[in-house]
């Protein structure tokens, strides 16, 4: 839950550090920043119940898919069939890793 919950937290910094880049406004730039940490609060809470390696794993994948999906689908980015694959495979392993430690 938590590793969703930051990993999806994470997503939002990295969406306002877009318009960061492309404005420079220092505001999102702080705002980012401070959202950035927000997610790795959460990241840090999952350390309790989980194995530090498999949660960062966790964390950053979900990050990673939930950043493809909104560049897709808010920016318009295109994803070639390999990145598609590849986020059918993230997938993969995020069950793999949780069934895994059951």
């Amino acid at each position: 839950m938590w590793l969703l919950f930051g990993g999806s937290i994470l997503t939002v910094g990295d969406i306002i550090f877009k318009f960061w880049a492309n404005k420079s406004l220092t505001y999102l730039y702080i705002t980012g920043l401070v959202i950035y940490v927000l997610g790795l609060m959460c990241l840090v809470q999952s350390f309790k119940s989980q194995n530090i390696a498999v949660a960062s794993a966790i964390f950053v994948i979900v990050n990673v898919v939930t950043l493809s999906l909104v560049s897709y689908f808010y920016f318009k980015e295109s994803l070639s069939v390999l990145q598609m694959v590849g986020i059918g495979v993230a997938f993969v392993s995020i069950m793999l890793m949780e069934l895994g430690g059951k």
